[in-house]
């Protein structure tokens, strides 16, 4: 190939590697003649053995069936994309030795960095991360057993924003469905979205005691306990739910106990999934830009300075949180 394009080996290594040293115009295109008259195909796995890196990425999450972390994994997707790097995904579906599995999987393929979105990530976890000296940056969540980059929403403020609006209808008080109890009590988005609830209804001299509910993070279960609440003796004005999914499924609850939303129960959200504009009716819920987050993570993961003298160059980025009216919450309803 260096014969056919009148050049050097090295300059080919350049040009198909993109580097290290820059290429005069005229010769890589000389050079890109000649792979393709060749028909040259780069060896990724000889090139990833040279270099000790691959052009992967890994992504762990919770559970990519849940709309919420598969519209994440395809906006982590096309970041990467636009960097020339390929996505790995990995489920966890919340169990620690599963994390575990992928986190060595993964480094194991000397994947260019590792994005993780950890629901309670744990020691040996960490330890695995630690001992590979691995580029990791967190996404969503922040668990305290690695302190490392991460790439969060404002949650606790955006619960506040639609706790506070839910109020500002003339709703008496606002129940809220939180996570379980293997909900961490710090670094987890739910979490902050209960405290935010708490700080909105305090401010608003408001007690919450007895106004908290469990349910897991999907809308199946969301919808049974929704069943529960919405049934009792005591059922709640308005309901501000930790994720869309928990939302979706109390508002089918509500359908099958014939409750009418906003007229007799008011809803609010966390997330804004695709779904929540088409629910009946639609979601009120709390939106964050999620591709401009995934961009950050790539670009954090991908990025050489992201350890400067064995310290963190920038530690936390928060994205901003919005609230998303819709008719849920008894906006724009006659």
């Amino acid at each position: 190939m260096a014969r056919l394009a009148g050049t050097s080996t090295a300059v080919v290594s350049y040009v198909i590697n993109n580097g290290p040293r820059p290429v005069a115009p005229a010769t890589r295109e000389r050079v890109l003649a000649a792979i393709k008259e060749l028909g040259y195909r780069p060896d990724r796995v000889a090139q990833a053995m040279a270099s000790r890196r691959t052009d992967l990425i890994g992504l762990i999450v919770p559970d990519a069936r849940q709309p919420f972390f598969g519209e994440m994994a395809h906006a982590v997707e096309q970041a990467a994309s636009e960097r020339g790097k390929m996505v790995l995904v990995g489920n966890s579906d919340y169990i620690g030795e599963r994390e575990v599995h992928y986190l060595r999987a993964f480094l194991g393929m000397r994947v260019s960095g590792l994005i993780l979105v950890s629901h309670a990530l744990n020691d040996l976890a960490a330890a695995e991360i630690e001992a590979w000296d691995a580029r990791v940056v967190l996404l969503h969540e922040r668990p305290e057993a690695i302190d490392d980059v991460a790439v969060v929403t404002d949650d606790l403020g955006g619960a506040q924003l639609a706790v506070r609006h839910l109020l500002e209808h003339g709703n008496e008080y606002v129940a809220c469905v939180g996570g379980t109890a293997e909900t961490p009590a710090v670094g987890d988005p739910v979490s902050d979205h209960v405290e935010g609830w708490r700080r909105a209804m305090e401010e608003a001299g408001i007690p919450t005691e007895g106004r908290l509910f469990e349910a897991p993070y999907n809308r199946y279960d969301a919808y049974r306990v929704g069943l529960e609440i919405l049934s009792g003796p005591n059922r709640p004005p308005a309901v501000f739910c930790s994720t869309d999914d928990q939302a979706i499924g109390l508002l089918r609850a509500a359908r099958e106990l014939r409750i009418d939303v906003p007229g007799e129960l008011a809803v609010a959200g966390f997330d804004d999934i695709k779904e929540a504009a088409l629910t009946d009716p639609p979601l009120t819920t709390v939106a964050s830009d999620r591709s401009a987050m995934a961009r950050a993570a790539v670009d954090l993961v991908l990025d050489d300075g992201l350890r400067v003298a064995g310290s963190r160059r920038e530690r936390l980025k928060v994205f901003p949180s919005r609230l998303v009216v819709r008719h849920s919450c008894g906006c724009g309803q006659a």
